[in-house]
């Protein structure tokens, strides 16, 4: 492994210099690898797989959209696409990515399947580590492991096609077999990992629902609103709000970080912004602390995993999902954003 320093802390990372394209073939090789689930992760993983040469069928129920979806990707309904049973049966690989209520109610069907010297693999440790919950707890005579690519489904496999790849955290849960530990490298390396960081099934899930109800999306989305908001009480127009709120940071001050880091896109300010920004930004994570301490607790408690799982295992969940999501998308925020959007240059000649 590479030796890489993280702020300070030196850490061992797996890289393609040390673990290129081919070894990860080679080691796959007399592998199927079966992706369960063609929904958010399995059918970016699941091409990319393809895409670089390994030996990859999907399972997913008959009838259903995914499936359809499926079939418009290339994957052809008894040769490279089965139903979940027929798929994991066939597997040596068996990729479990359906969502978390999906993992827990499809489990008893999924382990009855499970062959000996198989590889259980996820891409969160969601299932396993509030397994109390989910009842998902792996026979001892297959090797468990998870590749958490750090973004979403359509970021894993359009980060792909430009060449570039996506980043990856790995854990070994238990290994059967002696092998888990190269499966699973060569497992990110082709599903596109650029470098691949060990973590634990525990700390994947813990920091994973952390950040996606935090800064990823819920802490992002409700500082947006609260910015929207008091602008447009005191008589700032939708446009004027939404460019100083949303527009500004996704198109130009957010890519700044993503190349330098915070200080990087600081000094590439204003003066009067570098002030200004250098003055609030304690005041507002000292404000927030409190929130984020609270929302660790509730994960780390099993609090969340239990809210989700009832949640979206409810027959009517995404007839209501698309209710709230409608709320946010009818709000004038967002509806002032497709219009801005709208006018961004490329989307002139639209």
């Amino acid at each position: 492994m590479a030796k890489i320093d993280f702020g300070g802390v030196v850490e061992d990372v797996v890289t393609r210099d040390e673990f290129p394209l081919e070894k990860a073939r080679e080691v796959l090789k007399n592998e199927v690898v079966a992706v369960v689930g063609y929904g958010v992760q399995g059918p970016a993983q699941a091409m990319n797989m393809r895409d670089n040469g390994i030996n990859v069928i999907v399972g997913q129920r008959k009838g259903t959209s995914n499936w359809d979806k499926a079939i418009a990707d290339g994957w052809v309904p008894g040769k490279t696409l089965f139903e979940v049973e027929e798929a994991v049966e066939k597997g040596t690989v068996i990729q479990y990515l359906l969502s978390d209520a999906g993992q827990r109610s499809q489990w008893p069907a999924i382990v009855e399947h499970l062959n000996e010297g198989d590889m259980l693999y996820f891409s969160h440790g969601f299932s396993v580590t509030f397994k109390d919950d989910t009842g998902v707890i792996p026979p001892p005579h297959v090797d468990v492991a998870l590749v958490a690519p750090k973004g979403s489904g359509r970021s894993v496999r359009v980060n792909f096609l430009e060449g570039s790849g996506i980043n990856a955290s790995y854990a070994i849960h238990q290994d059967a077999t002696g092998k888990a530990k190269d499966r699973t490298i060569a497992l990110g390396i082709a599903i596109g990992a650029g470098y691949l960081f060990p973590t634990t099934f525990e700390n994947e899930v813990l920091s994973d629902l952390t950040g996606e109800r935090g800064i990823l999306m819920g802490a992002l989305a409700g500082v947006m609103e609260a910015q929207y908001n008091e602008l447009r009480k005191h008589g700032h127009s939708p446009s004027e709000a939404f460019n100083e709120t949303v527009e500004e940071l996704t198109q130009s001050l957010i890519r700044l970080v993503g190349q330098n880091g915070m200080d990087w896109m600081y000094a590439n300010c204003s003066t009067t912004a570098q002030r200004g920004a250098l003055d609030w930004k304690d005041k507002f994570r000292d404000a927030t602390a409190p929130v984020f301490k609270d929302l660790y607790e509730s994960v780390a408690t099993g609090n969340e995993a239990r809210i989700t799982l009832e949640a979206n295992s409810q027959p009517d969940y995404r007839a209501k999902l698309e209710v709230e999501l409608a709320a946010i998308r009818d709000s004038e925020m967002w509806r002032a954003g497709a219009a801005v959007r709208s006018l961004r240059p490329e989307n002139w000649k639209k």
